[in-house]
């Protein structure tokens, strides 16, 4: 079961990620979305529309925070400026947990705006784990990563990415962000059994779960955030709520985003798989 020290106490059930087309909607409409996930970066500003926007919804909303430029694998270290803009606005949302990914991105300052994956060392164990650590102290709020979608192995790998991804939060003390539709992805491309991945993740650490769509192509395929889930991912997401309980689940849609309903429609089939998961649960308890 997913331990609460990882959401600062707070449940949450299903929410949508927070897009620039639905803005008119969800603001004349006020629909019953249980909470919104938004890209911290894109409000890390001054001032202006994504700002003025933000707090409206956060007059009717719970928002939680989910960054994209942390880097905790960049060996050079963490960019304090960037977490003093990132502390900023935390302040504003009052986010219960903030998430960022497991990966490293940039060099000397230059930005590689992209999710660079990491070689699944002991080393790298030790540099990104320092790096969280220092980034969840200077925040003060729990911190949890996710998983990225990978196209590759390092052939001086020293273990499983599952195996990684457990080390760096155990050493970091950190929380778990599950994409379950990147564990797909990777297995595909990477040729794995995707539930030995989620079944070997620490549930207690699981805070949040991410659900989306994805590109497939002749070779890979590829974590686009532009189609609906598949069932091969929705069984991924049951065998993960079965183990960490009713953590707080996610639907990213990223490229030709749908309507809001059609989004919200996505999202909340969520809901039919989380209470079979959970009554498999209780009936394996029982027995």
């Amino acid at each position: 079961m997913s331990d609460p020290r990882f959401t600062s106490g707070v449940e949450l059930a299903t929410g949508i990620g927070l897009r620039v087309p639905h803005y008119a909607h969800i603001l004349a409409e006020k629909p019953s979305v249980g909470w919104f996930e938004i890209i911290s970066e894109n409000y890390m500003v001054e001032g202006g529309r994504p700002l003025a926007v933000l707090d409206r919804i956060l007059d009717q909303y719970r928002v939680v925070q989910h960054g994209v430029g942390m880097y905790p694998g960049n060996a050079g270290g963490i960019n304090f400026d960037h977490l003093r803009r990132l502390k900023r606005l935390i302040r504003r949302t009052k986010t219960p947990w903030i998430s960022d990914h497991l990966c490293w991105g940039s060099v000397d300052g230059t930005m590689s705006h992209d999710l660079l994956p990491i070689p699944f060392t002991f080393e790298a164990v030790r540099k990104t784990a320092e790096n969280l650590r220092i980034a969840q102290d200077f925040l003060e709020v729990p911190l949890a990563v996710e998983n990225v979608s990978s196209y590759g192995e390092f052939n001086g790998d020293e273990m499983t990415e599952w195996e990684f991804l457990a080390e760096v939060a155990e050493a970091a003390d950190v929380g778990i962000l599950l994409d379950v539709n990147n564990i797909y992805v990777s297995s595909v491309n990477n040729v794995f059994e995707p539930l030995d991945y989620v079944n070997f993740v620490p549930p207690e650490r699981v805070a949040q779960i991410h659900i989306a769509g994805h590109s497939r192509y002749e070779r890979f395929i590829v974590d686009t955030h532009d189609h609906p889930v598949i069932d091969p991912v929705w069984k991924l997401y049951e065998r993960a709520i079965e183990r960490s309980g009713p953590v707080a689940t996610l639907l990213e849609w990223d490229g030709r985003i749908p309507s809001f309903d059609e989004v919200w429609t996505e999202a909340r089939k969520s809901e039919t798989w989380r209470e079979a998961a959970l009554a498999k649960r209780a009936n394996d308890e029982a027995a």
